[in-house]
């Protein structure tokens, strides 16, 4: 969103920054830009230079005794610099780590001087609506969330990619009329809303508008924008190891909530999925998450925890599955699922057994094949090229890998 912004119209963007110095009486602009943004840094320079020439930018401009300036600083990619305390640091040259607040960056910011720190989106805003007016962009959205919103429409859905709606459309007209709703014959599930960090809502809160209140309400916010649709097929246990773990990469260390308390609900999850998951562990999750978000230093470890605790109150049965059955409903979790091959639809035509990449499948045409669920490495190859669909995705650890006494090593793979 905010890439295409600066790449698209950047002038916009830096005649916002321009207005709010005005209003703010400041005379130094950053743009911080990470440097996986090549192109964006690019026109940004180019537009602060166009600027210059038409006498935009400087010292007293057009004689109106206003001085501004803007410069772009580029930065690591870091997650964490979406802070701002963290973002000013890096800004400065230093490690771009939060600091305690107060002081806020509005009394205290960059270069210790009063700053104002904005999403490029806000900036863009800003010029459309001193053309239009602020009861134009007031009639459009709901409460305190007003004005149109850029969505990144991705995942299990037909139309994808960046939009502008106004505040306060329903997730359901998001997905469906914008987006084209679900790609191929799947079955909407959940969907993600904003970024790493966001929460997952279900199918009752398709009818939910979008603002800040009622997403903050349901267990996810609005954020960077991001909206990933979901099918049917998606383990939500899986989904919210994954976000956890973005963020636990990209934490920052400084605080220990967020340093050792993400890590180890990453562990918890992933003893889940791997099959050693115990009771007890959806409330430590509980506990954790709710700890990391009142104790951390900053936003990246007060809502880093949302991933997971919104999947716990919607889909608390898939975590019990987990636990208590040792099996992923959405035969997601490798090891919570095995390959078996029915012997009365298999011709024994050995292309199983061929195609398997630690030879666990043995059989003759005579006897059919078998699949030894302790060497098996769940590639599927098995799954995809058997003519007959003989063998199937079972969810659940087989009999055969429950009842042995140690856990597979090397040698019980190539045996």
């Amino acid at each position: 969103m905010d890439r295409s912004l600066m790449e698209g119209d950047p002038h916009r963007i830096l005649e916002g920054m321009m207005i709010a110095a005005y209003a703010t009486g400041a005379s130094k602009g950053y743009f911080y830009i990470r440097a996986e943004y090549p192109l964006a840094i690019k026109r940004i320079k180019h537009a602060i230079s166009q600027a210059h020439e038409y006498g935009l930018l400087g010292k007293n401009i057009f004689d109106s005794g206003f001085d501004f300036d803007a410069e772009v600083r580029t930065g690591a990619g870091a997650f964490v610099c979406g802070e701002e305390t963290a973002l000013i640091a890096s800004i400065e040259g230093k490690r771009g780590q939060p600091s305690p607040k107060p002081p806020f960056p509005s009394v205290q910011g960059v270069w210790e001087k009063p700053t104002t720190v904005n999403n490029v989106e806000t900036l863009a805003n800003l010029p459309t609506i001193f053309l239009k007016g602020a009861e134009w962009f007031y009639s459009m959205g709901l409460d305190t969330s007003r004005g149109t919103k850029v969505f990144a429409l991705t995942g299990d859905i037909k139309n994808t990619g960046l939009v502008e709606v106004p505040m306060g459309i329903t997730l359901r007209e998001l997905i469906y009329d914008v987006g084209g709703g679900m790609s191929g014959d799947s079955k909407f599930k959940a969907v993600q809303l904003g970024g790493p960090s966001g929460g997952c809502l279900t199918i009752d809160h398709l009818d939910t508008p979008i603002t800040y209140e009622t997403l903050r309400e349901k267990g996810a916010m609005m954020g960077s924008g991001g909206v990933i649709v979901m099918n049917d097929t998606n383990c939500m246990v899986n989904v919210a190891k994954f976000f956890l773990e973005f963020s636990m990469e990209e934490s920052c260390g400084k605080c220990t909530p967020c340093r050792l308390g993400l890590k180890h609900m990453h562990k918890i999850l992933t003893d889940i999925t791997n099959g050693d998951g115990k009771d007890g562990d959806i409330e430590m999750l509980e506990s954790l998450g709710n700890s990391i978000i009142e104790t951390s230093l900053c936003g990246l470890g007060k809502t880093a925890p949302n991933p997971v605790l919104s999947t716990i109150r919607y889909f608390r049965n898939e975590y019990e599955a987990h636990i208590q059955h040792k099996s992923c409903p959405e035969k997601v979790c490798k090891p919570l699922m095995h390959y078996t091959i029915d012997k009365n639809k298999c011709i024994g035509c050995s292309l199983c057994a061929r195609k398997c990449p630690v030879e666990c499948i043995s059989g003759s045409r005579q006897d059919k094949y078998t699949i030894h669920q302790i060497a098996c490495v769940k590639c599927g190859n098995c799954l995809e090229v058997c003519p007959v669909q003989a063998v199937s995705k079972v969810s659940g650890i087989s009999s055969e890998v429950l009842n042995q006494d140690h856990k597979p090593t090397l040698a019980d793979l190539y045996h």
